[in-house]
């Protein structure tokens, strides 16, 4: 099973940094993120913190996450490479997770590019690295759950802006869920509460590692990739 996933895995890794696609989003996030980190910095010298950048990334990546994964089915959809795929010896959860990592790497290369941020502040002064540690492992988990909805939505179009527009607009909704409601009370507000992905972030972002934060986002992901694999599967009957 791990060889068959780490296949398909090798195959989407190779088909992003032979097209144009990975260049544009790593150069894209590294550079609006980036632009925007050092701005506020400056506004606000006395801040020794990646507040900033952890406080805008998710915005960011309710973007860009679906804009890697639009083409991982629907592409094959509509050039007939997908059939040609599902007839080798690979089960659909196989052909699902070797492409749901091939995207969690694209996006861990560019967290990992992002490092200059915290290592240029450490010379400044005192940082919390405890605080970065977790803001980043809350920028893996918040990556991984997009690109499972955006795996999610390219299962089912062969047509790749209709994937990225579907996908952005349920991680823009759960981003946006707690502003869109005003401001509830009661049972509604933990619901809302919940649901939104940028509370649970907001938590591992200032350094609160909660299990419950962590075990929202891998069941938001596992839910995703399997509605993916009920797609994937479909095609079989």
């Amino acid at each position: 099973m791990l060889s068959n996933i780490g296949y398909v895995l090798k195959k989407e890794l190779g088909s992003y940094f032979n097209s144009a696609v990975a260049y544009i989003v790593v150069i894209l996030f590294l550079l609006i993120t980036g632009a925007l980190f050092w701005l506020n910095y400056f506004q606000q010298i006395n801040a020794l913190s990646l507040r900033s950048f952890f406080s805008q990334a998710p915005l960011f990546l309710a973007f860009f996450a679906p804009a890697i994964t639009m083409r991982l089915f629907a592409e094959e959809k509509r050039m007939g490479t997908l059939e040609l795929l599902m007839t080798m010896p690979l089960r659909d959860v196989e052909i699902v997770m070797g492409k749901f990592l091939a995207a969690v790497s694209l996006l861990t290369v560019v967290f990992v590019m992002t490092l200059p941020y915290p290592i240029t502040l450490s010379f400044l002064g005192d940082l919390d690295w405890g605080a970065v540690a977790s803001g980043y492992l809350g920028l893996l988990l918040l990556g991984g759950t997009y690109s499972a909805i955006g795996l999610m939505a390219s299962s089912w179009t062969r047509d790749q802006v209709v994937s990225i527009l579907v996908a952005f607009s349920i991680c823009f909704f759960l981003y946006l869920i707690d502003q869109l409601v005003g401001e509830p009370t009661g049972a509604m507000a933990r619901i809302v509460d919940y649901i939104s992905t940028n509370s649970h972030f907001n938590n591992l972002a200032r350094g609160v590692i909660d299990i419950r934060d962590v075990f929202y986002y891998l069941s938001v992901t596992a839910v995703a990739l399997l509605i993916t694999q009920v797609s994937v599967a479909s095609r079989r009957w």
